[in-house]
């Protein structure tokens, strides 16, 4: 079965580039986190309810490629997606677009582990793992 991807549009603000007006590298990974908060609320997650029930979705890996400079107040289209959810582990898939014609920003993944507040791993329960698979 292919993966549900989400969507999510951000209007590129002037604090997120750099001198030369293109987007600072690092955006990009805030951009992820985005992405993967509205996939998770367009489920009907929301971390915080995950974080009042003492477990965490901690960041072990990420990953981007830089493909073509966004600049202050393009529209950019992120999209996200989870794949290889395992016991206590999954990983967010990503590409980022400008809107106006499509073209690939950047893409990317980032790896979770479920952890709780004394940092061991957790496993994922059925509730959080039937939204993603």
């Amino acid at each position: 079965m292919a993966p549900k991807i989400h969507t999510t549009e951000v209007k590129v603000r002037y604090a997120e580039t750099d001198k030369m007006g293109i987007v600072y590298y690092a955006n990009y990974l805030v951009w992820f986190e985005i992405g993967r908060t509205e996939y998770l609320l367009a489920e009907g997650l929301d971390y915080r309810d995950v974080e009042k029930d003492g477990l965490f979705m901690a960041v072990v890996e990420s990953y981007c490629i830089y493909k073509a400079p966004a600049r202050y107040s393009d529209l950019i289209v992120i999209q996200s997606w989870p794949t290889d959810v395992k016991n206590s582990s999954l990983k967010f898939n990503y590409k980022v677009l400008r809107k106006k014609d499509n073209l690939l920003l950047a893409e990317g993944y980032t790896t979770h582990v479920l952890i709780d507040k004394d940092i061991k791993p957790r496993k994922i329960p059925e509730k959080i793992r039937s939204l993603l698979v």
